[in-house]
């Protein structure tokens, strides 16, 4: 912990030319409706800041050492507003005005060392085991059980059982068609928006209603004829052919008119244009996403084609590999196999977890959208890859790769995916970030077909045991934040299931026990509850927990939550307005608890195009009025950020 304070002095000197400081965009306190209590007004109130920790300057480019302090330095950013109580939602951070909210939310986390697993925690990890043995009755779970025992029916000699499985088979195939028109769907939308692309960018002229792709499955009969040995042709699109079609007709109605360049848009000399020329032109932009999804993109004779492996032809659904896309140092120390306890045998299932740093995969995306669809019954508009992208994709943090001195884990500092496959299918995604002294969980998201194995309990349990194996290599990584805790939600307070727990005191950003909080918050939404001891004086009637009454809170706790829904998601409720109000300064200041003084916010460092300055530098350029607005900003800012944090990040008004 030494080294790591040093390493935080030497890369935080402030100074005026910059020194790779964390650049944050400040939008002061916002009103939005509540995703808790559904009260339809916009009482929810918080602070909310978008931070870019990936800005470096110019001057270190080159200097390796003191990038990796430098990144270093941004972990550490992200644990300290972490323990004031801030969240983080893509590069967005936001955190509750406590006293004003409609929900306070107080930061829960626990000691995975000291971690005692509830009866139902332990429940949930047996039926995982027997799911994997197929001890599992799953013959009431719906669609996904027959599935999954069709392969042992089918295996079977009994003519009953064979004829069953060819029923169960018959509803798989369906299946996989329906997966194989979704991805030729989803394909024709990427190509639709690379057309648009092209069009901004005057490689396609404008001011043409040019036609939507439509990406057609290859027969397998056609596969092989049409592509190299190593590979075989899966989907193909003509949309170029249509395109240029469409170009040559309004072409000639405009010279029919004598307005070609008007018709046209004139920005564009389409008489060379040919299909040929058009698909490469398309293809060019659509290579990246051709890999990402593990395909080749080409143009041949006019047409798109994509090309996938001939081990991997068979997977027609885009993205179908499960593979990390950004490989961490150290793969096989990140990606393990949950093992049997009951000897195992060749019929069983397998399950591994992978930990991948955090990069958009399209098959997370299809399970994201899946489960959005199912279980939140959110519309299909509003769950797309931008959203997905921002919401869980985009991070601010930079990866700080093990150093071998167990001051960094082997997975590395930063934000990654975990994966949950099973036999090679993608069940589970639990977003997540290894900081500095902590894994902090911020989402999952799960398959509905396999909700009969509470995947969000699940993958709670596993991410402590990632902290508990973690901690054997880097001792400073002790802690599980498990997000908000929310008592005045019942399905917010399963997180206190998770024993030992401490909540933060909102004021004094201390740790307090769960069963201490636990008889202040039934009285009242909003505590200081560092005043415990002082409360509890207050009230005639002691704070005492006894072990059955623990006994009968745990059991409360582990049965709101039995349907699993609503693990992990706090973050998405949080944010799930479709717009919010900033709260104007004299709110502001009506609110405030804690009084600064002008020293407290004479040192934050102030953004303004390259330069860095502080505040006390420049204020006497400011004249009365502006100085005092902006010194209402910025007390503000020193007051939710925290004085020693405000005095090494970059402040921009938002």
């Amino acid at each position: 912990m030494a080294d790591a304070k040093k390493m935080r002095s030497e890369a935080s000197t402030s100074g005026g030319g910059g020194r790779g400081e964390s650049v944050v965009e400040d939008f002061g306190r916002r009103k939005s409706t509540c995703g808790y209590c559904k009260s339809g007004a916009r009482t929810s109130v918080s602070h909310g800041e978008c931070i870019d920790c990936s800005w470096l300057p110019d001057l270190y480019d080159s200097a390796m050492e003191v990038l990796n302090k430098l990144s270093f330095l941004k972990v550490f950013f992200a644990l300290a507003l972490l323990d004031r109580g801030w969240r983080r939602s893509g590069c967005f951070l936001y955190k509750s005005d406590m006293e004003k909210t409609c929900c306070p939310s107080y930061t829960i986390r626990l000691k995975a060392a000291d971690f005692v697993p509830s009866k139902e925690q332990v429940r949930v990890s047996k039926k995982m085991q027997r799911f994997l043995t197929r001890t599992l009755d799953v013959t009431t779970t719906g669609k996904s059980a027959n599935e999954l025992n069709s392969a042992a029916a089918s295996s079977s000699g009994d003519n009953d059982k064979k004829k069953t499985a060819t029923v169960d088979s018959s509803k798989v195939d369906g299946k996989d068609k329906d997966k194989t028109g979704q991805s030729a769907h989803l394909l024709s939308d990427q190509i639709d928006k690379t057309v648009e692309l092209c069009v901004e960018s005057g490689e396609l002229p404008a001011n043409i209603q040019l036609p939507k792709a439509s990406v057609k499955q290859v027969t397998p009969a056609k596969r092989k004829l049409q592509a190299e040995n190593s590979e075989e042709l899966v989907f193909s699109c003509n949309v170029a052919f249509q395109i240029v079609a469409t170009i040559r007709r309004v072409k000639k109605e405009a010279e029919h008119v004598k307005s070609v360049e008007h018709g046209l848009g004139g920005n564009k000399d389409v008489s060379d244009l040919s299909p040929q020329k058009t698909a490469e032109i398309l293809v060019s932009h659509l290579k990246q996403l051709g890999q990402s999804h593990g395909f080749s993109v080409r143009a041949c004779n006019g047409h798109i084609n994509f090309y996938s492996s001939i081990e991997k032809a068979d997977l027609v659904e885009v993205g179908r590999s499960t593979g990390s896309k950004t490989p961490l140092p150290d793969a096989d120390a990140n990606k393990r196999t949950v093992k049997n306890n009951t000897g195992g045998g060749s019929q069983e299932r397998r399950i591994e977890i992978r930990l991948n740093k955090s990069s958009f995969d399209y098959e997370e995306y299809c399970l994201y959208r899946k489960y959005q669809l199912r279980v939140h019954n959110d519309t299909p508009e509003h769950v797309t890859e931008s959203s997905y992208k921002r919401f869980l994709v985009d991070t601010p943090l930079v990866y700080v790769p093990p150093n071998g001195d167990g001051s960094v884990p082997p997975c590395g500092f930063g934000s990654f995916h975990q994966q949950y496959v099973v036999d090679g299918k993608l069940i589970a995604v639990g977003v997540i970030d290894i900081l500095p002294k902590c894994l902090s969980s911020k989402y999952l998201f799960w398959d509905p077909d396999y909700a009969f194995l509470s995947l969000g309990k699940y993958s709670a349990l596993e991410e402590i045991k990632c902290v508990q194996a973690n901690q054997v290599r880097c001792p400073m990584l002790q802690y599980y934040y498990l997000g908000y805790y929310i008592h005045s939600c019942s399905k917010m307070r399963y997180k206190a299931a998770y024993r030992p727990s401490e909540l933060l005191c909102p004021l004094r950003y201390e740790w307090v026990p769960y069963d201490i909080a636990k008889p202040l918050l039934d009285r009242k939404k909003y505590v200081v509850l560092s005043d415990h001891a002082t409360l509890q004086n207050e009230d005639s009637s002691p704070l005492k927990v006894s072990d059955e009454h623990m006994e009968e809170q745990q059991n409360e706790l582990d049965q709101e939550t039995t349907d699993d829904v609503g693990m992990h998601d706090d973050e998405m409720t949080e944010l799930d307005s479709d717009s919010s109000d900033v709260e104007s300064d004299s709110e502001v200041g009506a609110s405030a608890t804690v009084v600064l003084d002008d020293a407290d916010f004479d040192n934050v460092l102030i953004g303004k195009r390259r330069l860095r300055l502080r505040y006390k530098d420049i204020k006497h350029a400011l004249d009365p009025s502006q100085r005092k607005f902006f010194e209402t900003q910025l007390e503000r800012y020193a007051k939710a950020v925290g004085t020693e944090l405000s005095g090494q990040m970059v402040y921009i008004a938002g």
